[in-house]
């Protein structure tokens, strides 16, 4: 006999989705995790953005994401998310989730780049994520009303009657699965692995915004990939993260002799912007002259107990950062663009939602706010568990669908996926310009004649719309940074949005 599903099917394990379910009970929700919950959330190292402390308001939150993005983050979006970040928080502490608190019980934020105040609400200094992550699958475990499917990996979005359908999976050995759902959450993270260099587990690449866009979802902003600045250059993949919080404790970053080359690129130094903090260190690296991150003042001895996750991943390298500086590196981290939603992440296609990195809500602009992901996944999770239950999706009869997409399989796949990680980083990354991008492009198109492969289909969907993006945008702002035009114009002070027949269209405009 068939089995029978849920209604409301989660695509992803980490914190947006998890959330979206722990508040969508107790109505019957499935959670397709093939790692088991967790996610790249569980990597996150700095905490949860929230105005918190004395003095601060959700007002200057807002402002704060404002500024860091360059002039096309959504305000009203802003302002909204800032104005809930303190009832989320609520939400994880009742779960159980263990904030750094002082001595007479009161969370004790810190401070982070481009912030100011200290809001980052943190857990041990660093480990945040896993935290958080570690408490919601305790609570995922004691709510009956979900259930957690792990092992299948969603490859396509099945449409019946012009809205979802359900999605086609396969197990590790390649079997084909179909799961029917009335709504569908996309949940599935970043981009992080379509680079040579990142911070992302694995799965982060792309295949949720390749699947939407397939389906006719608008893309936003997709041309706005994050570069961490300080990603442990360690030669390890995924590259492990120095957390921001190091800076806002008062790390510096310097170059090989020692010195302090951030003082050139911006009056607040180390606390600048991401965007500009990365050029910086990818210019000296580039220069021949290093660069490295130095706690040994600001935190020294206290190094082991503040930031354990650091610390744990120098010492695996033999470097003692109580004792030597970090070589560091800006590794690909989060994608501010994403599947194009409203406010409560519905998209533009009837029965779907997107939540957490996936999903582009207008919050980071042209560059993200540190530590304001974690508070977008839980916000836009909280507000998609309501759209659902207020909308008309769950009474939707759907339709069988009349074919079902195939799992495209090819011995070749990890050619091909390397091959494009190199071409992102040289052409796509954190110094860009118009024959890079149309090399990039070029360079996809051939790759997507060459293979069968789902996985690689997908990451090769979404690194199109990413530079094709990139191409059309011919200024610098935010985290995209063209070299042949270095300078913001008004022109462009707007958010892009794009369909897959646009970004094709660019694309094949854009050949060399």
């Amino acid at each position: 006999m068939e089995r029978s599903y849920p209604p409301i099917l989660i695509v992803g394990g980490g914190l947006a989705g998890v959330f979206c379910a722990l508040k969508l009970a107790p109505s019957p929700v499935a959670i397709l995790a093939p790692s088991g919950v967790g996610g790249a959330s569980s990597w996150a190292q700095g905490g949860v953005a929230a105005a918190v402390s004395e003095g601060d308001t959700p007002e200057t939150h807002a402002a704060d994401t404002v500024a860091a993005g360059a002039g096309i983050v959504d305000a009203d979006i802003a302002l909204g998310v800032a104005m809930e970040a303190r009832a989320r928080i609520e939400d994880l502490a009742a779960y159980g989730a263990p904030f750094d608190r002082d001595a007479q019980g009161l969370l004790q934020p810190s401070r982070e780049a481009a912030h100011t105040h200290r809001r980052i609400v943190r857990v041990k200094g660093d480990v945040a994520g896993r935290a958080i992550m570690e408490t919601l699958a305790r609570q995922v475990r004691e709510t009956p009303s979900i259930e957690v499917i792990e092992g299948v990996t969603a490859y396509d979005i099945v449409m019946a009657g012009g809205r979802v359908a359900g999605i086609c999976g396969h197990d590790a050995e390649g079997r084909e699965r179909f799961i029917p759902c009335r709504a569908l959450v996309l949940a599935t993270g970043g981009v992080g692995h379509l680079y040579r260099v990142t911070t992302n587990p694995l799965d982060a690449c792309g295949a949720g915004v390749a699947m939407a866009a397939r389906v006719g979802a608008h893309i936003a902003d997709a041309e706005f990939v994050q570069f961490h600045p300080t990603a442990i250059d360690i030669g390890v993949d995924p590259a492990p993260l120095a957390t921001e919080s190091l800076r806002g404790e008062g790390a510096l970053i310097v170059d090989r002799d020692g010195r302090r080359f951030l003082l050139d690129a911006d009056p607040a130094a180390e606390l600048a912007p991401r965007d500009i903090v990365a050029r910086a260190v990818f210019s000296s690296i580039a220069q021949g002259k290093g660069a490295f991150l130095d706690a040994r003042a600001a935190v020294g001895e206290h190094f082991p107990a503040r930031f354990p996750t650091v610390y744990a991943s120098c010492m695996g390298a033999g470097i003692d950062p109580v004792k030597d500086a970090i070589p560091i590196a800006p590794a690909a981290h989060y994608h501010m663009g994403g599947i194009a939603t409203d406010a409560n992440g519905r998209t533009t296609v009837a029965g779907l939602w997107a939540a957490g990195e996936v999903g582009c809500t207008g919050l980071h602009g042209a560059n993200r706010l540190a530590s304001n992901s974690l508070l977008e996944a839980l916000v836009v999770g909280a507000r998609v568990a309501v759209d659902i239950l207020c909308s008309d999706a769950l009474n939707q009869s759907v339709g069988a669908p009349a074919d079902l997409p195939r799992f495209g399989y090819d011995p070749n796949e990890g050619a091909v996926i390397e091959e494009l990680r190199d071409v992102m980083a040289s052409h796509v990354g954190v110094v860009r310009d118009g024959a890079g991008l149309s090399l990039a492009l070029e360079r996809i198109a051939r790759l997507g004649a060459q293979t069968k492969s789902s996985r690689a289909q997908n990451m090769l969907t979404t690194a199109m719309l990413i530079a094709s993006a990139g191409f059309v945008r011919r200024e610098s702002r935010g985290a995209h940074f063209r070299s042949d035009y270095p300078e913001s114009s008004a022109a462009f002070a707007k958010r892009s949005r794009f369909t897959l027949g646009e970004a094709q269209e660019i694309a094949r405009r854009a050949a060399p």
